[in-house]
């Protein structure tokens, strides 16, 4: 049995085989054939095979995703359809006397460089297209398999290098038990992902796609953050037994499913849950959330080759406040850039992509996107309790913009006679240093704040929280960033508004005493952890914790925090 150590980035145990998603090696060499025939029959074999593959995904993700996500399939079996793509492939085969791989790829290249030079957005999103589809066909023609995870069919653990946002949001959380990556923080939004999907599991292990092969037995301890590849059968009944005891602890929390949010001397808070998509609500409601403190919508964006239209968001934004029945729900508008792209914006490649054109300085510069945004959530509002908040906010100038806008795009609705809610709070993120510096200014004209702690982590003590190298600086209970959330904190309370936290540090057990007492009003985290919260903060005395705040803000070390946090609450 081969051990890995990672980091436990969302806890449970997982069994199960191991399912490797890896990008396939497509490389191959231009050759002569002398039987053409015989090799334009090669082509259009592996033509057949990608058509009757594509069928069954556009199939299997109109059950499972929905008519948007199967309609991206639709296209792609229309492309390799189109005469005007196949019969110049077969053509250069016959004349030039080449082999089918290099074909393709020549003919495939020429479109798509022809479609990205074009204006006309339609048709530069046909250059996507046909990438895709010319892979597949290549596989085929390789004998190389394409691994898509939305079409796992038995349970697995999914081993990657690491996993995009588009990637976790394909996966089946009734066959994928559990994953591990290569790469990868507990912040790391594959690993958030995982949270908010109930699913073990283990990132940041180095080497798991080196060490584990497609089939092997693998257990996913996401509790300690341990990888153990090919167990004997006495490890794995001895893991059994370990789930059977978490189990029976969720059980115990499970009780406190209806229970207000309460400390032992009476402090009521709020715990909320932050989630990705309408059908992360389920969790929300089975782990008796009190609201949704942090809807991420990037997801309605990725995992599809072009933007989603405002009926669209209008529906997922709506089922999302009718489904939490009144309850406080966060929408945070697009947040991309960073480590989530979307392929069919073009946007240039940056050196420092987490510190360039993302969240609402892409907004604020692309206001048609933003602004079709904004109507859908505006239109979407009278269903429930919409709160709107805007991420990346550095200055007072872009609150006020953005503000702007939403104001035009409310005075216009209201002029073509749809109804609004007159009861929308505006808030913004806190997850940039000065903003944090400058709240007491800011709590002057938003309704409320939410701490970003992923990113304010790493922009206070700039460490890249991706890389592992650093990963060491990543430090929430450092006395510098509980000063910072102080100052937020107290500003939002020095003006009669309420501050937030949607980070992971809100879910954190080592964090949520000092949390308590430096007054936070809402704590908002991946479902999972909220019932086992709410159990904490239960035996927790507010003023008692308020006197241990106060000491750890003169606390020089983090060390020195964690050790004050232990003698407190005997953890």
């Amino acid at each position: 049995m081969t051990f890995l150590q990672g980091i436990a980035a969302s806890n449970g145990i997982a069994i199960a085989k191991a399912y490797k998603l890896v990008e396939p090696d497509l490389s191959f060499e231009k050759k002569t054939v002398e039987n053409t025939e015989e090799e334009a029959g090669r082509f259009h074999a592996a033509l057949e095979k990608s058509k009757d593959e594509l069928s069954q995904i556009r199939d299997r993700a109109m059950v499972d995703l929905g008519a948007d996500k199967a309609a991206i399939f639709e296209a792609h079996l229309l492309v390799l359809s189109d005469p005007e793509l196949v019969t110049p492939i077969e053509d250069k085969i016959k004349s030039e006397n080449v082999n089918a791989e290099h074909a393709l790829k020549e003919t495939a290249d020429m479109f798509i460089t022809m479609f990205e030079q074009m204006d006309n957005e339609y048709m530069k999103e046909r250059a996507a297209d046909i990438r895709d589809v010319t892979k597949r066909v290549l596989s085929h023609l390789l004998g190389v398999h394409i691994v898509n995870p939305s079409m796992i069919a038995e349970e697995v653990i999914i081993i990657a290098e690491d996993l995009t946002p588009s990637d976790t949001a394909q996966l089946n959380r009734n066959f994928v038990k559990g994953f591990t990556t290569d790469i990868g923080g507990r912040t790391s939004h594959s690993a958030i992902m995982a949270r908010s999907m109930e699913i073990p599991a283990v990132v940041g292990t180095k080497t798991a796609t080196e060490d584990i092969q497609n089939g092997d037995l693998v257990i996913v301890d996401g509790l300690k953050g341990e990888v153990h590849i090919n167990p004997t059968p006495e490890a794995v009944e001895e893991y059994r037994r370990v789930n059977d005891q978490y189990e029976a602890q969720k059980a115990e929390w499970a009780k406190l499913v209806n229970e207000k949010t309460v400390s032992s001397d009476g402090h009521h808070v709020e715990l909320a849950a932050n989630i990705g998509t309408p059908k992360d609500l389920k969790g929300v409601v089975e782990n008796g959330g009190e609201g949704v403190g942090l809807y991420r919508t990037e997801f309605l964006y990725m995992g599809r080759d072009q933007m989603p239209t405002e009926e669209e968001q209008f529906e997922a934004y709506k089922a999302v406040l009718e489904g939490m029945e009144g309850k406080p729900v966060v929408v945070r508008t697009l947040d991309i850039g960073g480590d989530k792209e979307l392929p069919y914006l073009n946007l240039p490649k940056e050196l420092n992509p987490f510190l360039g054109f993302r969240a609402i300085r892409l907004c604020l510069e692309e206001q048609s996107i933003f602004r079709t945004q904004l109507r859908a959530l505006l239109r979407a509002s009278i269903y429930g309790n919409l709160k709107i908040m805007f991420p990346m906010i550095a200055t007072l100038d872009e609150f006020r913009a953005a503000k702007a806008i939403l104001d035009e795009e409310r005075t216009k609705l209201e002029s073509e006679g749809q109804q609004v809610s007159e009861k929308i709070e505006l808030g913004i993120m806190v997850e940039i240093p000065s903003t944090a510096v400058l709240a007491d200014q800011f709590a002057k004209e938003v309704d409320f704040f939410s701490i970003g702690t992923n990113d304010l982590i790493q922009y206070t003590m700039a460490a890249d929280r991706m890389n592992e190298r650093v990963s060491y600086l990543y430090q929430p209970y450092s006395p510098s960033i509980l000063r910072l959330v102080k100052m937020v904190i107290d500003a939002a309370h020095a003006e009669g508004k309420w501050a937030g936290m949607c980070g992971e540090m809100a879910g954190d057990e080592t964090a949520i005493p000092l949390l308590l007492g430096l007054g936070l009003d809402e704590f908002s985290m991946s479902a999972t952890s909220i019932l086992k919260a709410r159990s904490q903060i239960s035996k927790l005395g507010k003023a008692q914790m308020e006197k241990l705040a106060k000491e750890v803000l003169n606390m020089r070390t983090t060390e020195e925090v964690i050790n004050a946090v232990k003698k407190a609450t005997q953890m």
